[in-house]
């Protein structure tokens, strides 16, 4: 059953057939999308988790929403760092919210996002990894500021990052950014590239769908 539900964000609420504190992933949408992008995948992922797919903050339009506002000019895109920040924290507590309201399995989440969802979900590995499961991003890329210094609990969270060679929104040289990073500073990590351009593939479905059959039993071994 798929509800629309408010806490301190907005949020469609997708159950499990097994409700009972089932994992949890929270969905985080791309710039000028919503709430209900990502949901559309969630049959293709996992059956067994409960799917919170968030909209983000800030109105850009009818339909349109974002986590942080972004420039666009001639030399590419601007962030507001300072709103980026207040996203951030302002996601924390939504996490922690959804926590304690649904004691979703080990108490803690998996985060999906896509392109600024994906930033958004880096940016919480990297300050809050003992809150999640698990980091699946699809076409984004590391956050430009505050990257963490050696942190024993984001080492053993694990990464599944997607990204398209032909991306023309963030170009494939993110995706390679994050993965050399990544792979100095966590124990597992998944990278893959599709000829694709700023999307996930079909066959990247196929990976998450599988990434997360041996990550959800880990999850509910450990109840």
């Amino acid at each position: 059953m798929l509800q629309r539900k408010h806490l301190s964000l907005t949020f469609l609420d997708l159950l499990p057939a097994a409700l009972d504190n089932a994992p949890l992933m929270i969905l985080l949408h791309g710039y000028g999308s919503n709430e209900k992008d990502l949901i559309q995948l969630s049959p293709m992922l996992h059956e067994g988790l409960r799917y919170i797919s968030v909209r983000a903050p800030h109105t850009l339009d009818m339909g349109m929403f974002g986590w942080f506002p972004l420039g666009f000019t001639p030399t590419g895109i601007t962030v507001d760092y300072a709103a980026a920040e207040e996203a951030h924290l302002q996601f924390i507590s939504f996490i922690r919210e959804i926590i304690v309201e649904y004691k979703p399995a080990g108490g803690k989440v998996f985060l999906m996002g896509f392109s600024q969802g994906s930033v958004m979900s880096y940016m919480t590995a990297f300050s809050e990894p003992e809150l999640l499961h698990g980091v699946i991003a699809c076409s984004g890329q590391l956050p430009e500021k505050n990257l963490p210094h050696t942190n024993p609990a984001l080492r053993k969270l694990p990464f599944l990052v997607l990204h398209g060679i032909y991306d023309d929104v963030l170009p494939i040289a993110k995706g390679r950014a994050s993965r050399e990073w990544l792979q100095q500073r966590v124990d597992d990590l998944t990278y893959q590239e599709y000829p694709i351009a700023h999307q996930i593939a079909d066959e990247g479905i196929e990976l998450i769908h599988s990434w997360l059959e041996e990550m959800v039993p880990r999850v509910l071994e450990s109840k």
